[in-house]
Formats: C-alpha cells, structure tokens, sequence
C-alpha cells in the first residue's frame, strides 16, 4: 500500500512542526505563568519529557516492524468483507471516523479492565506531569495486538489503507488534549474529549479511574457509562496511584510484568493465575487488594467528611 505510507509520510511532516511550535509554546506558558499547582510541580521535567521520547521511538519501532504482518492480517478479512464498501465518499470517511473512534474506545477499555493489557498500557499512564509531551508516553507494546480490534472494520468494508490512515489523522487530536492549558470548552464537551476530559482520565483520584476512554468523542463514555467530568473541588493528582515517577526505563516497561511475576510465584493453581491476569488490576482471590471500582464504591458509600481521608489512606 505505498500510497497509505506515502500519506503517512505528509502526515507526519504537518503534524511534527505542529507539534513542536505547540509544545514550546506550553513550555514557555509553564515557566512564566505558573499556577499554584504547576510551582509545585511543573508540568514539564527533563527526565520526564526524554522517557516519553524514549518510549514513543520504542512503540514507533515495534509498529514499523509488526506493520508487514498486522497490515497483511487485516488484509485477509477485507479480502472476506461482508459488506459493501459505502459509495458516497463523505459518508464512507464518517463512518469510518465514527467506527474507529468506537474500535479504540473498545481497546481503550479493555487495557484498562484487563491486568494483561494493562501491563502494556500502565506506561501511557505513568508519568506524574501532564503536558503535550505525554501524548507521545505510548504504550510500547500495544501495536502487537491494537489491530485486532480492526478486524471488524475491515470486514465491515473499510479497506485497511483507509484505516490506517485514519488511525494517524485521530491519533493528531489524541495527542494535542494532553494539556493544563485549554479550560472547559462550553457545548463541545458534550461531543469531544476535551483536555479536561482527559485530564480525568489520567489522574489517580478515586473518582477520576478509567474513566473518559475516547480518543476523539466522548459520546461513548456517555453512552456506556464510562464518564465523568473534571471537577472543580477535585483537581487531578497525574500518574498511578502507586508512583513510579523515579523508576528508569527497564522499569517503566516492564513493572506490572514483574508484579504478574510475583503473583505468579505464590502457591497458587492455574485457574487463579489466570484470573490474576485476565481480571481488572488490583483484584486478589481473598480481597485483600482493590479495583478501581472497588474503591470507587467504597468512596461513593463513605461519608462525604470521610471522602478526603479515604483518598489520602488508599494513595498513600
């Protein structure tokens, strides 16, 4: 499909001189106009802004190798298609936009309910700064199986150039809503993820996990229950709720691995193991750790007096 790497090609060469004016811009925005919270910590560190460099030539890498095979994989069901492709241009690009919003929201919420993808995607989510250089924090491993949730796409009709190329044109505007910088955006919010939006979706406050899991619409969280909004007595505290913020690169990859690893080593049976791995992160056969939605219960039920010390016990 030469004509897909040459319009990746054009894509690229926009977006990176796009992206580089946006990010100078927020530097410069974060050491002359710091709020309250970024001169406690600013939003951009060296060590961080090089990890996530670090980590997207590492997930832009295993994409270039894995293309021939991933790409030869969707091939194979378009081949087995079952519908016809949409005759109208317009249209046929809208309905791929709107199916390939919903197929990475799909993927999106897996990684974060399944402890094994959630071993691969915790990277995106590891960084304690929250800025335009975060986009590029990938989840190193994921072009290994993210095409997967394509299949349907390409049975559907949608030829896997087209879907590729809409993958880099929505990934643009996945990476640009990692700002402090953009306020809530009035009646957009109830279309688009927004920065706040996703200022939510990375912050470790209780109420704040997995939630808002669109790339470019958040009607999907809407419908499925998956959102919530910024709010204003609850500014976001970035990264996990356990932190990894002085971890190197080794570790930053691979940390939930060797966390399966230690489950692992218990003396325990294969049915368990599994569950270790195929069940939300946090989950333990006696209870003695907590999902997301196990401490989101347990906040809901809490005394509103209670709710801040609740926070500070489980983050600690």
């Amino acid at each position: 499909m030469p004509g897909t790497y040459d319009f990746e090609d054009l894509i690229l060469k926009l977006s990176t001189p796009f992206y580089i004016c946006l990010i100078g811009l927020e530097i410069f925005l974060t050491y002359q106009t710091p709020h309250e919270e970024l001169a406690k910590r600013p939003a951009y560190s060296f060590k961080d802004t090089f990890m996530n460099a670090l980590l997207m030539l590492l997930n832009g890498g295993i994409d270039l190798l894995f293309r021939a095979a991933y790409v030869s994989v969707l091939i194979w069901f378009y081949n087995f298609s079952f519908v016809a492709p949409i005759s109208t241009h317009w249209l046929y690009w809208l309905a791929l936009f709107l199916a390939e919003d919903l197929a990475f929201y799909t993927l999106h919420y897996v990684d974060h309910h399944c402890r094994l993808f959630w071993a691969v995607h915790v990277t995106h989510h590891s960084s304690e700064h929250f800025n335009l250089t975060t986009g590029f924090r990938s989840s190193v491993f994921q072009p290994l199986y993210r095409f997967i949730y394509f299949i349907p796409l390409a049975l559907v009709g949608f030829n896997p150039a087209d879907i590729i190329v809409m993958y880099s044109i929505t990934q643009i505007y996945g990476i640009i809503v990692h700002t402090e910088y953009v306020g809530k955006l009035g009646w957009l919010e109830y279309i688009f993820v927004t920065p706040s939006h996703h200022r939510v979706h990375h912050a470790s406050n209780i109420q704040y996990l997995d939630k808002n899991m669109g790339m470019c619409l958040i009607i999907w969280d809407r419908i499925f229950g998956t959102f919530q909004e910024e709010l204003p007595t609850e500014p976001p505290r970035y990264g996990l709720t356990k932190s990894t913020e002085q971890q190197g690169l080794s570790q930053t990859v691979f940390h939930e691995w060797k966390a399966i690893g230690d489950d692992f080593a218990q003396p325990i049976d294969f049915k368990t193991k599994l569950k270790y791995l195929l069940k939300a992160p946090g989950w333990s056969p006696d209870g003695s750790r907590e999902t997301s939605k196990d401490l989101q219960r347990k906040l809901a039920a809490a005394p509103p007096t209670a709710d801040r010390s609740l926070e500070s016990v489980e983050h600690s």
